[in-house]
């Protein structure tokens, strides 16, 4: 049986990170989580993991060692060309969250995945 777990995240402004990511994930705020230096965004069908947010001091100051892929064209098989316009339009919601594209990467010429910058600078992709 899988364990139960929360991907903890360190950030300058919880909240505002939170509210990110909870829209990048279709995530809400965790009910009962009130505390002024952290955020808390829960899966709403309980089936993902819980991801915390707490201040810190110190800015980010190198790349991530782990980073979240927003999967959002599904598992495979899967017909490229709607894959691709999935992932496309993620990546310009996103955008409009606060979130920097960085680069496409391409597998025998199709759209693989998008490498983004979530509001704080972490990478993470969009597949």
């Amino acid at each position: 049986m899988a364990i139960h777990w929360t991907l903890g995240c360190d950030a300058n402004d919880p909240g505002s990170l939170a509210e990110f990511w909870a829209q990048a994930l279709g995530y809400e705020a965790e009910p009962g989580y009130d505390d002024p230096d952290g955020a808390s965004i829960i899966d709403p069908d309980g089936i993902g993991p819980a991801i915390g947010f707490l201040r810190v001091p110190e800015g980010k100051s190198a790349k991530n060692r782990m980073h979240i892929d927003v999967r959002v064209a599904g598992e495979p098989p899967w017909d490229m060309v709607e894959r691709a316009a999935l992932i496309r339009a993620k990546v310009d919601e996103l955008r409009s969250a606060g979130a920097t594209f960085v680069r496409e990467e391409r597998y025998d010429d199709e759209l693989g995945h998008v490498v983004m910058l979530d509001p704080e600078g972490n990478e993470f992709c969009v597949a």
